[in-house]
């Protein structure tokens, strides 16, 4: 089937977003996506249910989805369970592409690496000059960092120059934490708190009540609280953030750098068997990828 580079454009900006939100996409989000005017998008979309390419979806949540045929056509082969490769753009993850494959083009020149990075997206949501970040991938966890020098939109291509690769460990955090947890008590005092602290050189205690995690108390809280004149014999309870954010202890270590930028936080709970059993802190994670 000759289909021109628009409908290739848009049919591949469809898959994208039908794979990653699994349900109908509208034409409007498809042509803010790929930078086009919608009713050239919808007349397009007219031509493509024609040939069997997408079909529409009816009522007011409705839009296109993508046939069968549509996957064939472009020579893809997306399944159900498949890694999403993110790619993220100064900072900024990019909703509408994920990364299929990279051909790295150079790789024994002392000073220069370019790679070829193929995507399921459009090649439009990036502009030459982007500093862009790919993974980690799913099978060596592999982080790439580079320049976007030069783009082939029909072939739906970014040309990077890298700057940076990294290989992020596999195992999970629990080899990471610190351990045995060090904790108080609800009942404990800001003062017992600050002694804690200043003997263990630590900014922030988890507050365990019974073998149960009942919040986290920080060097942030108690000094909010001394701005409230609060007494330093107030009990932990009153200050600690009780919403506190925890993970499996069997999770990789990169899996939750994104809770702490999500969160904003510095430090999380890690949980064993329902019980708290470790801490990690942003200090953990930096001595580990210093260059996140």
């Amino acid at each position: 089937m000759d289909l021109s580079l628009i409908q290739k454009d848009i049919l591949i900006t469809l898959i994208t977003l039908y794979h990653q939100q699994s349900h109908s996409i509208k034409g409007e989000e498809i042509a803010d996506m790929i930078q086009r005017n919608p009713g050239t998008v919808r007349n397009q979309m007219q031509s493509l249910k024609a040939v069997g390419l997408v079909d529409g979806v009816p009522g007011p949540k409705g839009g296109y989805i993508p046939t069968e045929l549509a996957y064939k056509e472009l020579n893809l082969n997306i399944a159900e369970g498949d890694y999403d490769v993110r790619i993220s753009r100064n900072g900024e993850e990019v909703n509408g592409a994920n990364v299929k494959e990279v051909d790295f083009t150079t790789l024994c020149h002392p000073d220069v690496c370019h790679a070829v990075i193929k995507l399921v997206g459009s090649a439009k949501l990036f502009q030459i000059g982007d500093q862009i970040t790919i993974g980690p991938t799913p099978v060596n966890k592999l982080l790439i960092r580079g320049e976007v020098f030069g783009k082939d939109e029909a072939k739906q291509a970014l040309l990077i120059s890298t700057s940076e690769m990294i290989s992020l460990p596999k195992k999970s955090i629990k080899h990471y934490m610190s351990s045995p947890l060090i904790t108080l008590k609800s009942t404990n005092t800001l003062k017992d708190a600050l002694s804690l602290f200043n003997r263990d050189r630590i900014h922030g205690v988890a507050v365990v009540d019974d073998g149960k995690l009942s919040g986290i108390i920080t060097m942030s809280d108690i000094a909010k609280a001394v701005e409230k004149e609060l007494p330093l014999s107030t009990k932990v309870s009153a200050c600690m953030t009780s919403d506190v954010v925890e993970a499996p202890s069997h999770i990789k270590l990169f899996e939750v750098i994104r809770q702490f930028k999500e969160h904003k936080i510095g430090r999380l709970i890690v949980i064993e068997d329902g019980k708290p059993v470790g801490i990690i802190t942003q200090s953990d994670i930096i001595r580990v990828f210093p260059a996140l």
